[in-house]
C-alpha cells in the first residue's frame, strides 16, 4: 500500500439504516440528499444501493439535530458496529458477557468471560467501554436478555444483507415453534448447528421444564447462545462447541424434541471419514446430500415417541442422490409432515424453504399410516400459518414410493384436491357484485388552484394543545369538535413524502364545514381503495379456481356453437 493510497472507511450504512437511525422512511433520507448539498456523499455500493460511512452520517445528523430523539437499542446498536467493524458477533458475545457478570454467577455458567479476557474486540478500550455503557446504562430498556436479542435480531438482518447466514431469521423461528407443537413439558429439547441460539432459546420459553441443549462449529455463536440461554433463565441450558457430525458432543443423548436449521450445504459434511457412522440407518448420505447426514443424526438423537423437526432446503425433497434415504423414511414410517413454508420465511430471498417432522416409533407397527403434506408457499409469511381447507393431504406411504420418491408437498395437495365448480360459480358471482359501481364510489373532484396553503397547523403543536390523540388504534384522531378525523387524517397520509415524519407534518387551516367537506372525499377514497382490494382478492381467487379447474378437467370452456 503506497502513503496516497485512501484510507479505509469506517462501518457502512444503506439509506435503509439511516432512515432507521433518524427514526424518518427511506423517502425523507432520499430528500436529503437532493435537498442537502452536505449530506455525506456515497463511498461504497452501487447506484441503487449506496453505502454511506456511518461516522460522517451520525455527524450529519448530529449538526442537525435529526438523531436527538434516537432509540436506545438503536444507539446501542451503532455503538457497537462502530467499536467492533466486521466482528459483530464478538461484540454481541461480548456485551451478553458484560451483562451476564452484571447480573451475577447462576448454574447457566461462569459470571466473567471465560478465560478471563476481552481479546476478541480488538478495538481497544474505549469504543467497548462505551458500549458496554449504553447495554447496561439507564437508558437501555427492558430485560438484559430483552437486549441482547434485539441486538442479534439487527446483526441476523445485516448479514443476511450480505450473504450470509448466521441463524434462524423470525419469521423462521416463528414456524418451527408453530408446527413443532406440542411441546415437551419436561424432558430434553436438543438443536445440534444451534448458532446463535434462535430456536433453542424459543422452544425452551415455550416448553417450561424442558433442558435446552445445543451445539455449534463456532465457539463466539455458541458462546452467545450459552449467555441468552442464562440471561433468559433457561435452567440446566447447555451449549456445546463443535462439529456436530465430526465430534458429536453429546453422545447418546436422547432427546424428546430435536430442532436443527442445518448450515448450509457444503460437499465436505465428513462423508469420507464417517462412511461406517452407526447413525446412517437409513442410508449412507451422498457428499452432494449434507442435509441428510443432518436428519439422520436428529433421528439418532431422537427418544422413542419423541419428534425431530428439520429446516430443508426445497430440492432435498427431490433430488435423485436422496431417493432412498427418502424411500427408506416413508417406508418404516418415520416422516409425519413435510410443509412447504411461504417465500420470504428463511431470508430475504424468495425461495421457501421446507420442514420435516420425524417421529420415531416407540414399537413395532407405531409408524405413521400416512405423510401430511402442507403447501403454505401462497401464504403471507408474516400472516397466520394454520393450513386453510385446501393446502393440506394425507398421503398413503404407497402414493410416495415411485421411482422418483417427490416429498414436495405443492405436487400432492394439488392432486388431493379438485377443483368444486360450485365453489368457482359462486366466487365469480361475489366478483360481479363487488364490481358492480365500483367506480362510483370515486368523488367526484374538480380543479383547484393547486399548491400548498399559506396558512397549516402543526400536528405536534395540535397534540401538546390535546386537540388530536398520535396514538390511536386506527392513527392520529380528533379529540374534540374543532378537527375532522377524516381530513386529518387524509392529509396525514401524504405528510412522509415531504415532511419524512408524520409527527412532524402540518395540515392547513380550515374551518370546520370546509374540512367536513374535505374529510368526506377523504372517506371516499379509502372506501374505494379498500373495495379494489376485496375485488383484487376475489379476482385472484377466481381466476386461480379457473385456471386449475381447466386443467384437472372439472372445469371446461363452453362451446363455441351450442348444439341446438
Amino acid at each position: 500500500m503506497t502513503d496516497n493510497a485512501p484510507p479505509v472507511p469506517g462501518p457502512l450504512v444503506t439509506g435503509a439504516e439511516i432512515a432507521r437511525l433518524a427514526g424518518v422512511t427511506r423517502a425523507a433520507v432520499s430528500n436529503w440528499r437532493r435537498r442537502h448539498g452536505d449530506f455525506p456523499a456515497p463511498v461504497g455500493g452501487g447506484a441503487g444501493t449506496p453505502l454511506f460511512a456511518l461516522d460522517e452520517v451520525r455527524a450529519w445528523l448530529g449538526a442537525r439535530r435529526k438523531d436527538e430523539d434516537l432509540p436506545a437499542g438503536e444507539r446501542l446498536w451503532q455503538a457497537l458496529r462502530a467499536a467492533y467493524g466486521d466482528r459483530v458477533l464478538e461484540g454481541l458475545r461480548d456485551v451478553a458477557r458484560h451483562l451476564a457478570a452484571a447480573h451475577g454467577p447462576d448454574d447457566g455458567g461462569p459470571a466473567g468471560p471465560p478465560g478471563g479476557d476481552d481479546a476478541g474486540a480488538g478495538r481497544g478500550a474505549d469504543p467497548r467501554a462505551a458500549v458496554f455503557a449504553l447495554a447496561s446504562g439507564p437508558a437501555r430498556h427492558g430485560s438484559a436478555a430483552a437486549v441482547v436479542d434485539d441486538l442479534v435480531v439487527r446483526h441476523l438482518a445485516a448479514a443476511r444483507r450480505a450473504g450470509a447466514d448466521q441463524g434462524a431469521p423470525a419469521r423462521l423461528v416463528r414456524a418451527v415453534v408453530r408446527f413443532a407443537a406440542p411441546l415437551p413439558a419436561a424432558g430434553t429439547i436438543l438443536d445440534p448447528a444451534c448458532g446463535t441460539g434462535g430456536l433453542l432459546l424459543a422452544l425452551g420459553a415455550g416448553a417450561e421444564g424442558a433442558r435446552c441443549v445445543g451445539q455449534d462449529a463456532d465457539p463466539v455463536a455458541a458462546e452467545l447462545a450459552a449467555l441468552r440461554a442464562r440471561l433468559a433463565g433457561l435452567p440446566g441450558a447447555a451449549v456445546a462447541c463443535g462439529d456436530s457430525l465430526r465430534d458429536d458432543r453429546w453422545p447418546g443423548l436422547p432427546a424428546d424434541l430435536v430442532v436443527c436449521d442445518p448450515p448450509a450445504a457444503t460437499p465436505d459434511w465428513g462423508r469420507e471419514e464417517l462412511l461406517l457412522d452407526a447413525r446412517w440407518e437409513l442410508g449412507v448420505p451422498s457428499r452432494a446430500e449434507g442435509e441428510l447426514a443432518w436428519l439422520q443424526h436428529c433421528y439418532a438423537h431422537t427418544a422413542p415417541g419423541g419428534r425431530a423437526v428439520l429446516v430443508m432446503p426445497p430440492s432435498v425433497a427431490y433430488r435423485k442422490a436422496g431417493r432412498r434415504i427418502r424411500a427408506a423414511l416413508v417406508r418404516r414410517g418415520l416422516l409425519t409432515e413435510v410443509i412447504a413454508l411461504p417465500a420470504g420465511t428463511a431470508a430475504t430471498h424468495s425461495l421457501p424453504v421446507h420442514l420435516w417432522i420425524l417421529r420415531r416409533p416407540t414399537g413395532p407397527g407405531d409408524g405413521a399410516p400416512a405423510v401430511r403434506m402442507t403447501d403454505l408457499t401462497g401464504a403471507d409469511p408474516d400472516g397466520p400459518l394454520d393450513p386453510r381447507p385446501g393446502q393440506t393431504a394425507e398421503v398413503p406411504p404407497v402414493d410416495l414410493l415411485d421411482d422418483t420418491v417427490d416429498l414436495t408437498p405443492g405436487h400432492h395437495v394439488r392432486a388431493s384436491h379438485r377443483t368444486d365448480p360450485a365453489e368457482y360459480r359462486a366466487v365469480r358471482a361475489r366478483l360481479e357484485d363487488a364490481l358492480h359501481g365500483l367506480t362510483a364510489l370515486l368523488p367526484a373532484l374538480v380543479p383547484g388552484p393547486g399548491g400548498t396553503p399559506d396558512a397549516t397547523l402543526d400536528l405536534a403543536g395540535l397534540a401538546r394543545a390535546g386537540l388530536v390523540d398520535l396514538r390511536g388504534p386506527d392513527g392520529p384522531a380528533s379529540t374534540g369538535d374543532l378537527l375532522d378525523t377524516d381530513f386529518l387524517r387524509g392529509f396525514l397520509a401524504c405528510a412522509d413524502r415531504t415532511s419524512g415524519s408524520t409527527r412532524t407534518a402540518r395540515v392547513p387551516r380550515m374551518d370546520l364545514p370546509e374540512q367536513r367537506r374535505y374529510g368526506a372525499a377523504f372517506r371516499a377514497v379509502r372506501e374505494f381503495e379498500d373495495r379494489i382490494r376485496d375485488v383484487a382478492e376475489l379476482g385472484a381467487r377466481a381466476a386461480r379456481l379457473a385456471r386449475e379447474g381447466l386443467a384437472d378437467g372439472t372445469l371446461t370452456p363452453p362451446p363455441e356453437h351450442p348444439v341446438t
